[in-house]
Parts: C-alpha cells; structure tokens; sequence
C-alpha cells in the first residue's frame, strides 16, 4: 500500500541519517577532541598514575577524550576463552579484573583501569576470530539479526575494587560473501570480538544500533567517567556536537 511504502521509506531514511551521524561520531570519538576544536581537560588526583592495562589502540585514544594524564601498559593474561553456558556480563568483568590485577600488582602506587568487550548472540559469546575464515563465518551468523555488544569495566589498585560495564545493540545488514570481501579489504577483523569493528567500514556491515557507540568501539565513555571519578579522579569529557 501507499502507507507501507511511505513507512519503509521512511525507515530506509532513518538508518541512512543513523550510519551518517555513525560515522561522524566515530571520528570524532577517535580523533579525542569536539569538532569545535575544544580538547577535554580532565584532573588527576596529585601524584597518582593511571594507567590504562589494555593493549587496544581505540581504547587509548577513547580515554584519551576524558583529558586525564595516563599511561597504557598492556597486561599480560591468558583471558577467560568463553563458553556456551558464560554470562557474557559475569565473562566481561572477569576478563577486565585479570587485566587491572596484574598491573596494579606490578604497579602498587596507580590506578588501573581494565576493560572487555564481547559479543553476544543466540546465548553464544564471539570471541577474536583466530583468522579470516573464521571471521567470515562470524559475520555470516550476524548478518540480518542484532546482537549485544557487552563491555566490562574494573578498577584496580590503592585498594580500589571497582566495576561498571554497559550494552549497546547492533543490527547487521543482510551480507554476503563479496560485501564481506570489501569490508575485510578495510580492516583487520581477527583483533576484535565477533570479527568486526563499527569504526572501520562499519558502513559496509551494520545497519544501526542503539545505546552508546563508544561502548561498540570498546571503551564505554559515560560510564569510565563515572567510575573514574568513583576512584577518586576528575575526568572531563566533553560531548560530540
């Protein structure tokens, strides 16, 4: 009828507008200033470190929009493979825990954040592909549906034991095996969960999603503000305009 195809029209639109306002802001997010050229100042509490215990370079540029001195030292921990009976939520913490805890145990006098994201889907956890083929299966099982991205956020050391996390839910395009073809041509899928990353030709694979974007990037901002500050720091982070 006229009323269905204004209404799909109408839908076709507002994913367009979506994946648009996306990708502008994930630059923004990444580059670590407002389009306004405003830089976040965030304070630290004098003479304490913080230190970022992640190796991901998205994350680092993420926290680097809260405009607190850090120092990245990427942990050194086997993470807990997942299984089909993890709660995602319960798996991200644990992971982001063994990551802050072996830092702030080499490194008593700082502040240690730790971090995890994963994918969930079908009561199932996607982890890193350990390769391409693997990848393609990944995002072949997404295609068409929506899946929940969890991140786990844990502060650790000066006898800080804090946590936090937040969901964000992202809808795939339906794919196939040449669109997947060109979405690897512009990124690396085997270093992130589920064999994807919205920052990077998310154009190509994801239709919307809803909750924070950051948090899909891996590193929700809104909600490391808060337990930063809960340690006792003074993070500022400025929104997108």
């Amino acid at each position: 009828s006229g009323k269905a195809g204004t209404d799909n029209a109408h839908h076709r639109l507002t994913i367009q507008r979506r994946n648009c306002f996306a990708c502008r802001a994930i630059a923004c997010l990444l580059v670590g200033v407002t389009e306004s050229g405003n830089k976040p100042t965030g304070v630290g509490q004098k003479g304490i470190r913080l230190i970022l215990a992640s190796a991901s370079p998205r994350r680092r540029r993420l926290l680097a929009r809260l405009g607190l001195p850090f120092e990245v030292i990427p942990a050194n921990v086997v993470e807990h493979e997942p299984e089909a009976s993890d709660d995602p939520r319960g798996m991200v913490l644990h992971n982001a825990a063994l990551k802050a805890e072996e830092i702030a145990a080499r490194h008593p006098d700082a502040i240690v954040l730790g971090a995890d994201t994963t994918v969930f889907l079908d009561g199932e956890v996607f982890h890193k592909p350990a390769g391409l083929a693997e990848a393609r299966e990944m995002l072949m099982r997404l295609s068409g549906r929506t899946h929940t991205v969890f991140t786990g956020l844990v502060v650790r050391g000066r006898g800080l034991e804090l946590s936090g996390g937040a969901e964000s839910h992202v809808t795939f395009r339906e794919l196939n095996n040449e669109l997947i073809d060109r979405y690897f041509a512009s990124c690396d899928p085997t270093d992130k969960a589920g064999g994807y990353g919205i920052q990077e030709g998310g154009e190509l694979i994801v239709a919307s999603y809803d909750g924070p974007l950051d948090n899909i990037i891996g590193l929700p901002l809104q909600e490391t503000e808060h337990i930063l500050t809960r340690a006792g720091l003074r993070p500022s982070l400025l929104a997108n305009e």
